[in-house]
């Protein structure tokens, strides 16, 4: 039996995917997409590895059926910026060294990306708020913060 064909729109392009309407949008980013920034990490939607922006909000790819996101803008981490030119939010993340193991590291940047779209200036609580639900078990949670102030130009408070 054939699959359906859903056309999804990530990282601004299009892509014709053969797959059943209820897959998790994570398998057809990580396994038909090659797109492998979103983690698997729960499976519930409960730790955040697996974050994507679904028109400019963080959601998490593995409990979203594909047939949720057509006609919809999905940004993976491999969209936000490359190697030589990195997103601010990556650069911030690069230069607090906010990582450890890295697992969790999608799920910080995109729900940082999507906080930083709606809020360019968010207080340290605001930046606690946002990310509450994206767990980590290596303990970067201090260097995460500050890179999430230094994203949204609060450098020099960061560091205080």
């Amino acid at each position: 039996m054939t699959q359906p064909t859903i056309r999804l729109t990530v990282n601004g392009r299009i892509h014709e995917v053969g797959a059943a309407p209820d897959t998790a949008l994570l398998y057809v980013l990580r396994n038909d997409l090659e797109l492998n920034g979103p983690k698997y990490g729960c499976g519930l939607g409960e730790c955040g590895a697996c974050a994507v922006l679904i028109d400019g909000l963080a959601a998490r790819s593995c409990v979203i059926p594909i047939s949720g996101c057509v006609d919809r803008e999905i940004l993976t981490l491999e969209g936000l910026g490359s190697r030589s030119d990195p997103d601010p939010v990556q650069d911030a993340f690069i230069r607090e060294q906010a990582a450890q193991c890295g697992y969790c590291l999608n799920g910080m940047i995109m729900t940082t990306k999507a906080l930083l779209m709606r809020n360019p200036k968010p207080s340290e609580a605001e930046v606690f708020e946002a990310l509450r639900y994206n767990l980590c078990r290596c303990g970067a949670h201090i260097e995460i913060v500050r890179a999430v102030m230094r994203a949204a130009g609060h450098a020099a408070e960061a560091r205080d």
